[in-house]
């Protein structure tokens, strides 16, 4: 784990900058871009189970909706902070803009740990936040989803508290609602299985057989478990993965170089992703250090947890061997740890590309919500794929036509979309 500070917020405005300084973008428009439009931030009572009253700090920030209604999660962190939840607003942005679904950016949270509270405490919460936020959110300006440490059954709530403010039905309100309850199917495997179906895109270009790769993964969350699985069924093999145990309060890394047995994995695994270390020993798995996933000699790395995990610290151990970083997590490479994968010449796929699975299925939830009119899982999975793969292919061939890593080609497509509605409203 790294000892330097990294503020996501300047991480993302630094990215941004870095680019729209090659775009010829006038100065309103980068002033604009850079930042989010709305920020909310409010605090939340919620009456404890012990007759006491805990009062918690929430967020919502709109970055940008010149493309449709903001859209992004509502993460539960102990360790949240509004700088994040901007950062993850700015991306989400770019990440519906490159995908070319019509939608802006968002993000919400809440700082918390759901893991040491009651589910009828955790509910009280969503109610609250639903509460502060029942004026500036809504299907037609601001669809909140899950993210860390939230649920389909958060998201359930959260409609119900909205629905009863309002006095009516609103399907569309919210995304990764449980299915028969307006939920869409395929939504639980669509983040991770997007990843997998930008990387296949990628190793077909690099002309990598995938049966051939191997790979380790950071995190086994739900968007790393349905990536191992996919991966898998391909042909990929999986040697190690890295997650945390909130017991130790550190990570492990779990490693088996003949190959992992997801299913094995899965069911000694928590709902917060963490793998029952005793158990895993007992199934033969050598336990590593947690940070010990990005020194694997693969050809494979796939950072799925938090931000700011690959850095300037940790860069330098991973592998000679490693041929793709796939960043399924939110900015989980620092800019000057990227200067170092690029001087190595790893492909790497950026997160607003290779995440943007969980969106664009969420996209396709709203529709469905909207229509009252639901579609089967291998039309979800079928049209996820090919939205996917169609961003993939956009960047890839900028990426080589004008001589740019697939980081500044996304990003280029994605700025370059935003800034032509706003000035197309007339914004600017």
């Amino acid at each position: 784990m790294s000892n330097t500070s990294y503020n996501p917020y300047e991480i993302a405005q630094q990215q941004f900058d870095s680019v729209a300084s090659k775009l010829d973008l006038d100065a309103a428009t980068c002033e604009l871009l850079r930042q989010p439009m709305r920020e909310y931030h409010f605090t939340i009572p919620v009456k404890m189970d012990d007759g006491s009253t805990k009062i918690f700090k929430g967020f919502r920030v709109q970055h940008n909706d010149a493309r449709g209604p903001a859209k992004g999660g509502i993460r539960f962190h102990p360790m949240e902070t509004v700088d994040t939840i901007r950062a993850l607003s700015l991306w989400m942005t770019w990440k519906c803009s490159v995908v070319d679904i019509p939608l802006g950016g968002a993000k919400g949270g809440v700082i918390c740990d759901p893991r040491n509270l009651t589910e009828r405490e955790q509910e009280r919460l969503c109610r609250g936040y639903v509460r502060q936020l029942a004026k500036n959110v809504g299907p037609n300006s601001d669809v909140p989803a899950p993210d860390v440490m939230t649920n389909a059954k958060h998201m359930l709530w959260m409609l119900d508290e909205y629905e009863t403010i309002h006095g009516s039905r609103y399907p569309g309100f919210i995304t990764g609602k449980p299915v028969g309850m307006g939920g869409s199917l395929g939504r639980t495997e669509a983040t991770g299985f997007g990843v997998i179906y930008v990387l296949n895109e990628a190793l077909k270009n690099l002309n990598i057989p995938i049966e051939n790769t191997t790979a380790s993964f950071q995190g086994f969350g739900n968007v790393s478990q349905y990536a191992v699985r996919l991966y898998q069924q391909l042909g990929g093999k999986v040697v190690a993965i890295s997650c945390w145990n909130e017991t130790d309060k550190k990570a492990y890394t779990f490693r088996k170089l003949d190959g992992m047995d997801i299913n094995a994995l899965v069911s000694i695994t928590d709902s917060y992703g963490t793998i029952d270390k005793e158990k895993a020993m007992g199934l033969g798995y050598e336990v590593l250090p947690g940070d010990a996933w990005i020194e694997q000699d693969v050809d494979i790395l796939i950072p799925a947890a938090m931000e700011n995990q690959i850095t300037i610290e940790n860069v330098n151990k991973i592998s000679k061997q490693v041929k793709v970083i796939t960043e399924a997590a939110n900015g989980p490479t620092t800019p000057d740890a990227d200067k170092v994968i690029a001087d190595r010449n790893i492909f790497l796929i950026p997160d607003f590309l290779a995440n943007a699975g969980g969106v664009t299925c969420s996209y396709f939830e709203q529709v469905q919500s909207n229509q009252n009119y639901y579609w089967e899982k291998d039309e979800v999975l079928e049209k996820l794929n090919t939205k996917m793969t169609s961003a993939f292919k956009s960047v890839y061939e900028l990426s080589q036509s004008k001589g740019l890593r697939m980081r500044e080609a996304a990003y280029v497509i994605a700025i370059n979309r935003v800034a032509q509605a706003v000035k197309s409203r007339g914004w600017i």
